[in-house]
């Protein structure tokens, strides 16, 4: 117990007067006395009781943050390490030495790939601990654990890939060069773990900083959801999570530490590299990183596990009978404890070891060689085995290892500890071989400086352990399951024949779609599998019906009696509730989607997942998981509601969404429908279903409904093709002796503005026109790309042509308006040869009704007529006069700022 002696020495508590000093020490060692006659748990016991009194108002105690700069599995309490010690000290600097040669050679040959270096050297051991001893695969008798990578050491992954028989020579010397190698037959090795890129390797993307560590927590949560809803039994499976403590800043990496505690998440064990760098320098110069996460975690209530020192360390702790290095380790902050890592065992003696007369003796023993080569905690297998058995057993809580390591592990002057290490990429001769040095590789002269690849014989005792290790538990990893129990969808007059027969009901499209997937829940076979998530707007989205029907997801069920317990929408919490009710929080819903959008190849367990929100808090707030998500290849629906601009009128600026559908356009995977109808919807909705769980595609579906009644009309017979492809022809507008025609496109609820607007062309100027019901700009922009490009490498064959050429061909002028901005009507414009214009709702928001919003952004049926008309006289068919005369008539403020400048 050193830290006693140090709070003894004067640490903690000022020792004012002889008595104070002699007061304090009784307590101190009758604690001493307590933990060696009851032991340590008796000690906690009544630690706790003591700490509660002393938390009375009237003695206004606060513990203080923190514990000592040490280890916190001690030596007493570490198990046996159960494996070869020096055959997988070898295998390690193999896996080092074949991930530089690797990244060393790539820069050498094009300077322009990058690729990192010195944040494997960092972490390289406490991977290795993990698939030596605990990370386990899925095999044919069960699933296994989840790891999420830290990004920046993919090639650590790759170069273990190498030794095991799963990546050759020539896929490693195609390292970040994915496109050339498709060319020669290799297997492009992506940057960071990238499931799209290598679909049958990496399971989870994390190369954008943050979404890893939320997105292991809800995975691990959906784990818990599989085995109470009965679907699949992950008591003995764990998720693993290797971050780094950069990463830690990102908002996205601490925002969901409390739900893991709060759902008792022990199947979750995060390991921070806390190599006490990111990419600039120190990520706390000025203060102890490790000290600042174990406060944040404890708060969180993390189980912490402090992974600092190296057993070397071990004797020095033995011999510091005054707490010594206790004290000059919480005097030391992360910047100096970052030169301390740069510089050699002389410089550590004078400048270390040489702060007092008490570290100098315990130095005395040591040469500049031997303090040298104390280990931090990260670097020694020992320790490192030793936390995660910790780990692993502990029950009731999620635990994080705060691990400590040097960034630039081994690379010497070259990069260890060094402020410029994580943009080092390229090392000289003398650099190669001291590294070769350094980890004793069997490499020559010539074998180091030219980067040659090294893997032992396949009979080598090194082979032989590293595969009997993988063998023992399950197999190898990274591995990602690519197929998945293929799921009937009902047939769709089962739950949407209302929709596709709705003879004029008023419904708005939110409340068609929510009745669907009610109907879908009741299903015998899917039902089980469909998953509603919300964030906090069940109610809002008409779904209150649902928390009686299937309920909501609670791990303890409901502990309490609901205010309105006594209602048919009472909310209702059930361990084996279906619905995922998140919180106030998009990026923790969206988090849960992914996980079930992904089951599939995660658990191999299909689901079908729902996420439906406002859709302005959607790709705009929460695009990077969306994108991640499409990495992923995740399969399911997110539902943007209370889409558009101008239909969700009162809530002005903020959650008016215009921009959803374009971003949604750059996912390629992101199928985008803006339905203005309900039978539309319904077709989207059983083609989509059809698509992901019978035919297994890896496509998602971005489907946007709106909040505003109107008239649904059935849908008419065999259009169900060209919905999905993207428009079909709705109404046709016939006048004797027409003074022109036009075609008409409109989507979402701006589809009735539309309509409208071919009446008053008819009516009022004798214009008749083919009204066009575009349910996807995306996929005619889609189609119409390939199309386009098939022409141009072609040009010998008949020219093909694409669904929205051969709606929209000849003459006809095209006007189109949407309830987003004119970019996403604009998708199309290149695809088409009519004059085309488009009305958009460019611009901020307004707080007003639907009428007055629709006229400011120059959307609704008048603004559509008169550009009709200004089209027309621009192609000679008409007078401008009329033009005119109708902007009078619809009283048009031709001077009003436009809605993208006001």
């Amino acid at each position: 117990m050193a830290h006693y002696n140090t709070l003894i020495a004067g640490g903690s508590a000022a020792s004012q007067t002889d008595n104070d000093h002699q007061e304090l020490a009784e307590w101190c060692e009758a604690l001493q006395s307590l933990v060696a006659n009851a032991g340590p748990e008796r000690a906690r016991q009544i630690l706790d009781s003591i700490t509660s009194l002393a938390r009375d108002p009237a003695i206004g105690w606060q513990p203080s943050y923190g514990t000592p700069y040490v280890n916190t599995v001690s030596v007493e309490q570490q198990p046996s390490f159960p494996g070869d010690l020096t055959i997988e000290e070898r295998l390690v600097s193999l896996m080092r030495w074949n991930a530089l040669a690797m990244v060393v050679r790539a820069n050498k040959a094009y300077g322009e790939l990058g690729g990192h270096i010195a944040s494997y050297a960092s972490a390289a051991d406490l991977f290795e601990v993990g698939f030596n001893h605990f990370f386990k695969a899925s095999d044919d008798n069960s699933d296994g654990d989840l790891v999420f990578y830290q990004p920046h050491s993919a090639p650590g992954v790759y170069a273990r890939a190498f030794l095991e028989g799963r990546l050759n020579e020539q896929d490693l010397e195609h390292y970040r060069q994915e496109v050339t190698a498709q060319r020669v037959g290799a297997q492009g090795l992506s940057s960071y773990p990238h499931p799209w890129l290598m679909p049958d390797f990496w399971q989870f993307p994390t190369g954008s900083m943050g979404i890893g560590p939320m997105s292991s927590i809800y995975h691990a949560r959906f784990m818990r959801y599989l085995e109470h809803r009965g679907l699949q039994d992950t008591s003995n499976r764990k998720v693993w999570g290797v971050f780094g403590d950069g990463e830690m800043d990102e908002p996205e990496s601490m925002s969901a530490l409390t739900l893991a505690s709060r759902e008792g998440l022990d199947n979750l064990i995060w390991v921070v590299n806390c190599n006490l760098q990111r990419l600039d320098g120190p990520v706390r110069g000025n203060s102890r990183i490790v000290d600042e996460l174990e406060t944040q975690f404890n708060g969180a209530g993390w189980n912490v596990i402090k992974l600092l020192w190296g057993s070397d360390w071990d004797g020095l702790f033995a011999q510091d009978h005054d707490g010594a290095l206790t004290r000059v380790f919480a005097d030391t902050v992360d910047g100096q404890f970052q030169t301390f890592a740069a510089k050699d065992g002389k410089y550590n003696r004078e400048n270390f070891f040489g702060q007092n007369e008490s570290l100098k003796k315990l130095a005395e023993g040591l040469t500049d060689d031997q303090i040298d080569k104390l280990k931090r905690g990260g670097h020694d297998l020992v320790k490192i085995y030793a936390a995660y058995h910790a780990a692993k057993n502990h029950t009731g809580r999620p635990t994080v290892i705060l691990a400590q390591t040097k960034k630039g592990y081994g690379m010497g002057e070259a990069g260890q500890g060094k402020m410029t290490t994580h943009q080092q990429k390229k090392l000289d001769r003398e650099a190669l071989l001291n590294f070769r040095d350094h980890f004793q590789l069997p490499l020559t002269d010539e074998e180091t400086e030219t980067l040659s690849f090294y893997k032992p014989r396949d009979d080598s005792e090194e082979m032989r352990y590293l595969h009997e290790r993988r063998q023992a538990l399950g197999g190898y990893m990274p591995s990602r399951r690519t197929t998945a129990e293929t799921l009937p969808i009902p047939e769709l007059s089962k739950y949407g024949k209302f929709a596709l027969e709705a003879d004029g009901k008023e419904m708005s499209t939110t409340m068609a779609f929510v009745r669907m997937m009610s109907s879908m829940l009741k299903d015998k076979t899917l039902g089980p599998r469909v998953v509603p998530i919300v964030a906090d707007e069940a109610r809002t989205f008409g779904m209150a019906n649902l928390f009686k029907q299937v309920g909501i997801y609670s791990n303890v069920g409901q502990r309490y009696e609901p205010e309105d317990i006594g209602s048919i929408l009472s909310y209702r919490e059930v361990q084996d509730g279906q619905i995922l009710e998140e919180g106030i929080t998009e990026a923790g819903a969206i988090s849960s989607w992914i996980s079930a959008a992904t089951s599939y190849s995660v658990h191999g367990v299909t689901m079908l997942p729902f996420y439906i929100y406002y859709s302005m808090f959607g790709f705009q707030r929460i695009g990077d998981f969306i994108w991640a998500a499409g990495d992923q290849r995740a399969r399911g629906f997110l539902i943007g509601a209370t889409a558009g601009k101008t239909t969700l009128g009162g809530e002005g600026l903020q959650h008016q969404d215009g921009s959803s559908h374009l971003v949604a356009s750059t996912v390629p995977n992101c199928r985008a429908y803006d339905p203005a109808f309900a039978g539309e919807l319904a077709v989207i909705l059983d083609h989509g279903s059809r698509r992901m769980l019978e035919r297994q595609e890896d496509v998602f579906y971005y489907i946007t409904v709106m909040n505003e009644n109107y008239a649904q009309p059935s849908l008419p017979q065999g259009v169900e093709e060209d919905i999905i492809k993207g428009m079909y022809r709705y109404a046709t507008q016939n006048v004797d002796s027409a003074n022109g025609k036009v075609n008409l496109l409109g989507s979402g609820t701006i589809m009735l503005e539309v309509i409208a607007a071919g009446e008053l062309l008819a009516t009022d100027w004798g214009i008749e026109s083919d009204i066009w019901s575009v349910t996807s700009y995306t996929e005619l922009a889609r189609e119409a790309r390939e199309v386009e490009r098939w022409n141009h490498h072609h040009p010998l064959e008949t020219p093909r042509s694409s669904h929205v050429a051969q709606c929209l061909h000849g003459n006809t002028p095209v006007i189109a308006a949407s309830d987003y901005v004119r970019g996403v009507p604009q998708l199309i414009a290149s695809y088409i040869e009519p004059r085309y214009s488009v009305l958009g709702t460019d611009g901020y928001g307004r707080s007003d009704t639907r009428t007055a919003l629709r006229n400011f952004f120059g959307v609704d049926r008048h603004h559509i007529v008169v550009t009709a008309l200004a089209t027309l006289v621009k192609q000679g068919q008409i007078d401008a006069s009329i033009c005119a005369q109708a902007i009078e008539k619809y009283q048009i403020d031709t001077e009003a700022t436009s809605a993208w400048e006001a």
